[in-house]
């Protein structure tokens, strides 16, 4: 272990850059500002990001379409929830982190660790939870005794320096490059939790609808670590490199087959997928079909529509013969987020983002909106 004279020093400034949303909502657009470096409370880790990953999610809290109260309510004005960086500050009482340690920050930023859900490994359903530069549940008390001071405003991943709760930053191990671990962070540790929980076996059919895109091409790269057996369905050619490229046994463009249906069931054996992983919300109407005529398939809803805008279900007979599953995950627990980056220190999960300096930070924003996006769009905070 090193030791405090050993520790790099590291000179932390007074402000740095952030992307921050302007006039939230329908006509919201994202600007590259200068604010002040948050002081870390006395369990706090301050972290200075180099990279910071692009989530769709990030576009919804920015529109404001999921039903939920705005950002604006609880005083965010930098989301997103994928970062990866070093340890430049220790709170008084910090004694599991050490000055140059590299932490990564979750889509969720801290929990309450007392009630059945984080004792169960579902801690991301703890009603206590604070979403990372997204949205707080609870009182500004409650977010205050989270995470120190942040009691102003709650930031997220897209500033760069950053403070979090000591006991939920997720250490990145060594050979696991920043640019790989932002993305870890959401998406690998999201799809994840949700291949668990589908509990296919080796040899199975996994159908990732927008697979091309972030979540689904970290669910191919894993899928296929676990022995499955993945199908992408996405259109366009840039899609279709990344998700042969990242292991997809078959990849079925939307736009070119006259039946992606049929096209995914006959990929599938001829029978249909074992699991369905909706990464996409356009693809929900047509996630039920991907299954076939399998038994005891499992629909695994993941990606997020805007609120009222999607209804998912069928005839209640089909789920009785066909002993059907449709369940949701929400991201993954700092178990899922540890095993995930354990993928990557083992070369499994790879480099599946295109790196672009901040000040490039409102264009990427408007690519991701317009699904123009291949893997992820990863920010790099030095460039």
């Amino acid at each position: 272990m090193a030791t405090e004279a050993s520790e790099p020093h590291y000179d932390i400034p007074k402000q740095c850059k952030a992307g921050v949303v302007v006039d939230e909502g329908p006509n919201f657009h994202v600007e590259v500002q200068m604010v002040d470096v948050p002081e870390p409370g006395p369990n706090d880790i301050l972290i200075k990001l180099n990279a910071t990953g692009l989530c769709y999610s990030d576009i919804h809290f920015m529109l404001g379409d999921l039903g939920m109260p705005p950002m604006s309510h609880f005083g965010v004005r930098s989301p997103g929830h994928e970062g990866a960086g070093v340890v430049v500050k220790l709170g008084n009482n910090v004694t599991n982190w050490k000055i140059g340690d590299r932490a990564g920050i979750k889509p969720i930023m801290s929990v309450c660790h007392h009630c059945e859900l984080c004792w169960g490994d579902k801690e991301c359903y703890c009603k206590q939870a604070v979403h990372t530069g997204l949205v707080a549940t609870g009182t500004s008390a409650s977010v205050f005794f989270h995470c120190g001071n942040l009691t102003d405003e709650e930031i997220g991943t897209y500033q760069q320096y950053i403070v979090s709760p000591a006991n939920y930053a997720s250490p990145i191990p060594d050979g696991v490059d920043d640019f790989i671990a932002g993305p870890v962070m959401c998406s690998a540790s999201t799809v994840y939790r949700s291949l668990v929980e589908s509990e296919l076996r080796p040899g199975e059919f996994a159908v990732f609808p927008g697979g091309g895109g972030g979540v689904g091409i970290q669910g191919v790269q894993l899928a296929k670590a676990m022995g499955l057996r993945p199908v992408v369905v996405d259109s366009g050619a840039s899609k279709r490199d990344l998700a042969t490229k990242m292991g997809a046994e078959t990849f079925v463009d939307f736009k070119e087959e006259s039946d992606p249906i049929a096209a995914v069931v006959e990929a599938c054996g001829g029978e249909g997928a074992h699991g369905v992983f909706v990464t996409a919300p356009a693809a929900y109407k047509d996630a039920i079909g991907y299954v076939g005529t399998r038994i005891s398939a499992k629909v695994m809803c993941i990606g997020l529509p805007s609120a009222g805008t999607v209804t998912l279900g069928t005839d209640p007979s089909f789920f009785a013969f066909r002993n059907l599953t449709v369940k949701g995950t929400l991201v993954g627990s700092m178990k899922d987020t540890h095993m995930a980056l354990d993928y990557a220190r083992r070369g499994l999960l790879k480099q599946i983002c295109e790196v672009v300096p901040i000040d490039q930070m409102p264009e990427a924003i408007e690519r991701l909106r317009k699904n123009q996006v291949p893997g992820r769009i990863v920010v790099d905070f030095n460039a």
